[in-house]
């Protein structure tokens, strides 16, 4: 008679699998809870202890830490001498092995959840038993997800035995199952590491990276029909991120999609009060603040009428029955909120196309620990966000002409919006409003003519903000032409001074913060 070895924490789908089991003729093995579960169910079930002749202990740390077992488990069908061994030694096989693990993740997730707790679900047996049968699985069935009942007991009930392709895309699936686990843990202690001894870059970037994502959902193509793509995410999110949305209406999400709405909420994270962001291409086409939402999407609206065509909007207040009239009138792509009135839902319903994103959830401000990855051929890029707006030991006004309350207020906000523009970047804003937006040029004086251009008439008495420094005074001529009031950029050129003497010599406001915002 062939045995399995089942202890699971999930008991999903367990009773109509373990019954199919016995209809094919095979011994169950469990342990502790399963066990009982599995007795529950009316079946024959043998303890692992009696296979041990060990009992449990340790508040059940140790149960199938055992010879016995891993032996069973472990000897090659195919080598007489192993056979020859488990015969000596009293052993019978173990042919399945269905284990699933403590509910490690689960219980990090909940705030609550102190320190102690979390490392008590840290599971030692059951790893230990699906590395050794999915290492055996040339004879040894190994199942760590539920999912996988249906189709082990089809081979089983009409060949008697798993195909060894199967049983390889099983033992597949478990060593990504371990390695995604222990990945988890090790996350979970360096960051409590971290929070003991505060962040240090030791704990930020260790020594060899391990990371853990696990699929969303497949996509229909990369960025082009001709790719392929998915979505991943992380096993814990956090609030407000966008693999936390709750799509309400539309056509499923595109890797396009995906990616700018990101950029979106990105920008949208920087302002407490009412704002709407307007995104298209990762670069932002009109960002506003106001009082009140409907108003910051007016004038978001207003910015760049053209580009918000096709593009994705992000507001970080309820969307209202006349807001979405409004947007009705033009193409969207996405419309991103914690949550839409129930007539705004009825009025944007009424188009097919729009995606429209869900999050309950959208607080103003950077996220713990966020990192920033970026893919290179055989490598990978990490670094931390960029948090910061400017330096304020370094903030300073470097020319006769000073500026005005509104102008700081502008130049904090044409700083903020620029430093999620392509580099290089130039905004021209006022009154907390994009008026113009030139990213990703390879040239500074190419950015800013695109930002005036777009400007235009509505740049005189504006704030310019700049990314990185400027190389020549050349920008500041160009914003002079547009009538550009204030300048606000980091400085760090070795000709900062020709900038300076341009801007006193046509009553110009320099502003210089410290901090450079490349985004590449």
């Amino acid at each position: 008679m062939k045995r399995a070895l089942i202890s699971v924490s999930d008991k999903q789908g367990l009773e109509e699998f373990s019954h199919g089991l016995i209809q094919a003729g095979w011994q169950l093995l469990s342990t502790g809870g399963t066990a009982a579960a599995l007795r529950g169910y009316g079946l024959p079930v043998t303890d692992v202890a009696e296979v041990t002749g060990f009992p449990e202990c340790l508040d059940g740390r140790v149960k199938t830490l055992h010879p016995a077992v891993h032996a069973g488990i472990l000897a090659r069908r195919d080598l007489p001498e192993h056979m020859e061994t488990l015969h000596k030694l009293n052993i019978e096989p173990i042919d399945l092995v269905v284990v699933n693990l403590y509910p490690f993740k689960q219980t990090v997730s909940r705030p609550a959840a102190g320190f102690d707790e979390c490392i008590e679900n840290i599971d030692i047996g059951g790893p230990t038993l699906l590395r050794a049968a999915a290492k055996n699985h040339s004879a040894v069935t190994v199942v760590c997800d539920p999912a996988d009942y249906a189709q082990v007991l089809a081979q089983l009930q009409t060949r008697g035995e798993t195909t060894l392709e199967f049983r390889r895309e099983l033992a597949a699936k478990v060593f990504a199952h371990t390695a995604a686990y222990d990945s988890l843990i090790a996350d979970y202690l360096h960051g409590q590491t971290a929070k003991a001894a505060g962040t240090a870059r030791a704990e930020l970037f260790p020594e060899q990276l391990t990371l853990t994502f696990e699929k969303q959902q497949d996509l229909r193509y990369g960025e082009n029909s001709h790719q392929s793509a998915a979505f991943y995410k992380v096993p814990l999110l956090h609030q407000g991120s966008l693999p936390g949305a709750v799509q309400l209406h539309g056509k499923e999400l595109s890797y396009n999609n995906i990616s700018d709405a990101d950029a979106a909420l990105a920008m949208l994270r920087e302002f407490e009060r009412p704002a709407v962001v307007a995104v298209k291409h990762a670069n932002p086409c009109g960002i506003a603040v106001r009082d009140n939402l409907d108003e910051a999407w007016d004038k978001a609206y207003e910015a760049d009428p053209v580009s918000i065509f096709g593009g994705i909007v992000a507001a970080n207040r309820e969307i209202t029955a006349a807001m979405a009239e409004k947007m009705s009138h033009i193409f969207l792509e996405i419309v991103i909120a914690p949550s839409f009135s129930a007539e705004a839902l009825t009025i944007l319903e009424k188009k097919k196309n729009i995606r429209l994103l869900q999050l309950p959830v959208l607080k103003s401000g950077a996220i713990d620990g966020q990192l920033i990855y970026k893919s290179v051929y055989d490598g990978l890029l990490i670094q931390t966000a960029d948090n910061t707006l400017w330096d304020e030991s370094a903030l300073c006004c470097v020319t006769q002409a000073q500026p005005d309350p509104e102008a700081w207020k502008d130049a904090a906000f044409g700083m903020t919006v620029v430093k999620h523009v392509k580099s290089n970047g130039i905004c021209v804003v006022k009154n907390e409003q994009t008026l113009g937006i030139g990213p990703g040029q390879v040239n500074r004086i190419t950015a800013a003519e695109i930002a005036l251009k777009q400007a235009g008439d509505k740049a005189r008495g504006a704030v310019l903000a700049s990314d990185a420094f400027f190389p020549f005074d050349d920008c500041v001529r160009l914003a002079a032409r547009y009538g550009i009031q204030t300048v606000v950029q980091p400085g760090g050129s070795l000709k900062d001074q020709d900038s300076i003497k341009a801007c006193d010599e046509l009553d110009i406001c320099m502003l210089m913060t410290g901090t450079r915002h490349f985004r590449h």
